[in-house]
């Protein structure tokens, strides 16, 4: 069992959710329950997947939930571009929101190639 705190990925992925928390705050209240509620909620299950994979007593096991977080991490991608297309995230702000989102995928990445199989 590993503490999730102590991975980087993680932090990075905690850091990403709460910058989406604070700029959907920023959208219109007709994506109150919409496009706002499941950005936040997505871009939280790539923490809290990290976080069960920390759980996970094998290696398969932990890999198998890096795998989904990485997965996840597709789906957000694809509402922060709706967002961004909606005119709901500035330019300045997608880019930096997409750039966190890449940083998190190559990390996962990277660790499950370190992770034996």
């Amino acid at each position: 069992m590993r503490d999730y705190r102590n991975l980087d990925v993680w932090n990075k992925a905690h850091n990403f959710t709460l910058n989406i928390y604070r700029t959907t705050e920023t959208f219109p209240k007709t994506e109150t329950f919409g496009l706002a509620t499941s950005l936040r909620r997505r871009s939280s299950d790539v923490a809290i997947t990290i976080t069960l994979a920390c759980g996970q007593d094998s290696e398969t096991d932990f890999r198998v939930h890096l795998q989904k977080a990485r997965a996840i991490c597709v789906e957000v991608d694809y509402q922060l571009l709706l967002s961004h297309d909606l005119h709901f995230i500035e330019p300045n702000g997608y880019q930096a929101l997409q750039d966190q989102l890449v940083e998190v995928r190559r990390m996962l990445s990277g660790l499950l190639k370190a992770v034996p199989v």
